[in-house]
């Protein structure tokens, strides 16, 4: 089969080659890839950091090809979505029946593809904090893939929802995902009225900042660090006085918690098929133009997810 794999020396440090078909285990099925989405983690870390002629790639879109031996999992020509380590970028890949949600039958598997990680991760960080209706949750690194997902699945939960991001022209496009107030200094946060929840994607200062919001018994899930830098707290900000006790930071990282996956991911896709989920495509190309497209996402000039197919 054809895949792209990680070759330090190509542009973008990828190569179309030409690799053995994957052999599936009992409990995995080999799913025909049509196409898959990518996420910062991947062109950040995956890729540059990678060892030469892995395929890359966490989430993809297709159809099955073959059932798992086991019996588990979505029969032959089902149309599914994704997500694994890696293998993703290339023709065929082999899944375990857990990591599988299926599509609704004629639903385009291009968005379909920037489910797994995105918004799955946006899903569970949601459930991490609990019960969610009428209270409040914070968004930090609200403008990109994940938190876009996870606005409008806060604001389909009944929360009142507060976007924090670095541009302010992305405003009127993060509340019409649901945000209910804006904020883009971090120092506006120790003003705000404290939040029950925080689902924080971009690490050091922000998450410093957003920690200090939390109102009593409120939990903080780390989900994402994109910043790359480290956390300081100050002296008394982990205290607990001052209706200040119980708050929580919770690590988080979607391939641990996979249990009960697959069902969410079926969820997800079924939302996204009724319209009823925005995946926020920004970019959709094939992929001959993959390093093209990692380079828009690495540079931040992809207000959304970038979907690549695979023809």
């Amino acid at each position: 089969m054809k895949a792209l794999t990680i070759d330090h020396s190509a542009p973008g440090s990828l190569a179309f080659t030409t690799v053995a078909d994957p052999e599936p285990a009992a409990h995995q099925a080999l799913v025909q890839v049509h196409s898959f989405s990518l996420n910062a983690g991947e062109v950040h870390h995956v890729v540059p950091e990678g060892e030469a002629g892995t395929v890359p790639g966490w989430d993809a879109a297709g159809v099955v090809v073959r059932a798992a031996a086991d019996g588990s999992g979505p029969v032959a020509g089902t149309p599914v979505v994704t997500v694994g380590d890696d293998g993703a970028w290339a023709e065929l890949r082999v899944v375990d029946t857990d990591l599988i949600g299926t599509v609704p039958e004629g639903a385009d598997l291009g968005p379909m593809s920037t489910l797994p990680v995105a918004a799955g991760t946006a899903l569970r960080a949601l459930h991490r904090i609990g019960p969610i209706l009428g209270r409040r949750v914070l968004v930090t690194g609200a403008g990109g893939g994940v938190g876009r997902f996870t606005l409008q699945l806060a604001a389909r939960g009944g929360a009142h929802v507060t976007a924090v991001t670095s541009d302010p022209a992305k405003a009127d496009a993060l509340c019409a995902l649901g945000a209910d107030e804006i904020v883009t200094d971090l120092a506006a946060l120790q003003h705000l009225e404290p939040v029950h929840g925080v689902v924080e994607l971009v690490g050091g200062a922000h998450m410093v900042a957003a920690h200090g919001a939390l109102a009593e018994n409120g939990v903080l899930v780390a989900a994402g660090h994109i910043s790359g830098d480290g956390e300081q707290f100050p002296y008394g900000a982990l205290f607990g006085n001052g209706r200040r006790h119980n708050r929580q930071i919770a690590t988080y990282y979607l391939l641990d918690d996979a249990v009960g996956l697959g069902a969410d991911l079926t969820w997800l896709a079924a939302l996204t098929a009724r319209g009823e989920l925005d995946p926020q495509v920004a970019l959709r190309t094939d992929w001959t133009q993959v390093a093209r497209a990692a380079a828009e996402l690495a540079g931040r000039r992809v207000p959304g997810k970038a979907v690549i197919d695979i023809h």
